[in-house]
């Protein structure tokens, strides 16, 4: 039987090359006959470090590149963390499988601090000190957490986690927020002092999820691609999504939006046995939504709840009602201040 190659395009952070192995042994866990090889591409994301990546402009900052590699045959597939996604695919490509979701909220990583005479009195969000250092580079985060305590002082860090996390232990802040699912995947799971609930820091469309993305007219990929898609994630990512393109946003604006199913236990008599056992089943589809100004002086909230076949439809539906509240205005603001195109 002859082997057939398989090439996976990824970015070369230690988190991205993580997410590619899985999908590869994955693919060739359930399917004899393939070698899986990847490809390292580094994007404009990965290049520009020095610039708050809400001020670098141009949508897809860490897939441009990559998708450049599959449209060209360079590449079969791409595995992605689907918060970087823009919601406007090229033509030509789509997302085969978006994989089970890892945690989605916000890691708060607080510095320890064990010196003799001071023990590490901040393990949590409510334990920073008046005018308390805080470290990330996400606008969205950045906005829910001035708006719950504006006496904070909030400043870009960016980086792999490896350096993040050696700013936050030199003393350069008193605690960072990052993303716990991947932090939990790099195995640093412990450095969480808290994952911060949705109420105090919504997360990022699609954050903690895994897209994989290919030829819509490579069928043989496609067809592989199949058992990796985890439908109840796939549901919620793409209402997020759809939640996302209606307000016409990126990766890089202060918008959040998350998705949840909902589920009910029922009674059903197995095959084998007499006795029913009960099965759990998703009934309905909630989705919570953000949008926030910079000084996190404004934040609008508004949740959907409806039909799982709805998702997209909900996803919309929540954004025209930000929309009517006033995120128009508050995304013209904030495009204005960052003085380039949508992001």
């Amino acid at each position: 039987m002859k082997t057939r190659k398989i090439i996976i395009a990824t970015r070369g952070s230690k988190l991205a090359l993580w997410q590619a192995e899985w999908v590869k042994s994955m693919l060739e866990k359930n399917n004899k006959g393939i070698k899986v090889e990847l490809k390292k591409i580094k994007t404009t994301g990965d290049m520009i470090l020095d610039v708050p990546l809400a001020k670098v402009g141009g949508k897809g900052l860490f897939v441009k590149e990559i998708e450049d590699a599959l449209l060209k045959k360079k590449a079969d597939l791409a595995v992605h963390s689907m918060k970087d996604v823009p919601t406007e695919l090229p033509e030509g490509l789509h997302l085969a499988a978006i994989c089970k979701r890892e945690d989605p909220r916000d890691a708060f990583i607080a510095r320890a601090q064990s010196t003799e005479h001071r023990a590490q009195t901040v393990k949590k969000f409510k334990d920073l000190p008046p005018g308390g250092h805080v470290g990330t580079s996400s606008l969205r985060r950045i906005c829910q957490l001035l708006n719950k305590r504006p006496d904070l002082r909030i400043t870009q860090l960016r980086g792999n986690l490896d350096t993040r996390l050696r700013k936050l232990d030199e003393g350069q802040f008193d605690a960072i927020i990052l993303a716990t699912a991947g932090v939990k995947r790099l195995g640093l799971g412990k450095r969480i002092t808290e994952a911060l609930s949705p109420e105090v820091s919504l997360p990022a469309i699609g954050q903690g999820a895994v897209g994989i993305e290919c030829r819509v007219d490579d069928e043989f990929i496609n067809g592989i691609l199949k058992k990796l898609d985890h439908k109840p994630t796939s549901i919620c990512v793409r209402a997020e999504r759809a939640f996302l393109k209606k307000l016409e946003g990126g990766c890089q604006v202060p918008i959040g939006a998350y998705a949840t199913l909902l589920s009910q236990k029922s009674k059903v008599k197995s095959q084998k046995r007499a006795s029913k056992s009960p099965v759990t089943r998703h009934v309905s589809l909630v989705i919570k939504g953000l949008v926030g100004s910079l000084d996190g002086k404004t934040l609008l909230k508004a949740s959907k709840r409806g039909k799982l076949a709805d998702a997209e439809i909900l996803g919309t539906g929540l954004a025209e009602m930000l929309l009517a509240k006033g995120a128009r205005e508050i995304l013209a603001e904030v495009y204005g201040e960052q003085g380039s195109s949508r992001v």
